[in-house]
């Protein structure tokens, strides 16, 4: 039976590794793993240690903590409802939105976040 941690960083693996556009044969490559064991560790049927973390994390330039982002709002099971759902980024249309966000040159995109910003702040 999978953990719900293991499934968490799972996600969170492959929804980075999805955002930057890495197959998993690419990953596995770099952190000097067969693609199958990605597919484990990105379904949460196999933990991910410490150490092939850190690789992982190398390999998708994240820091480590990237992985439990989240994981409080999901397993405390606090009473407060949260403003973003948990999962935002197993979203593919928010995905895309951010990978389109990132292809917007910088000086447009900052003035493109401060609009979102105050119209969020309106609603």
């Amino acid at each position: 039976m999978t953990h719900p941690v293991d499934v968490h960083v799972g996600k969170r693996v492959r929804h980075r590794r999805w955002l930057i556009g890495m197959t998993q044969q690419q990953l596995a490559e770099q952190v000097g793993i067969k693609f199958q064991q990605i597919q484990k560790y990105e379904t949460g049927a196999n933990r991910i240690s410490a150490s092939r973390l850190w690789d992982i994390a190398d390999a998708l330039d994240v820091p480590v903590s990237f992985f439990f982002e989240g994981l409080d709002n999901t397993q405390k099971g606090s009473s407060e409802k949260p403003s973003v759902p948990a999962d935002l980024m197993g979203d593919k249309e928010a995905l895309d939105l951010v990978r389109s966000y990132y292809a917007i040159p910088e000086n447009q995109r900052r003035r493109l976040f401060e609009l979102a910003r105050v119209l969020s702040d309106v609603a």
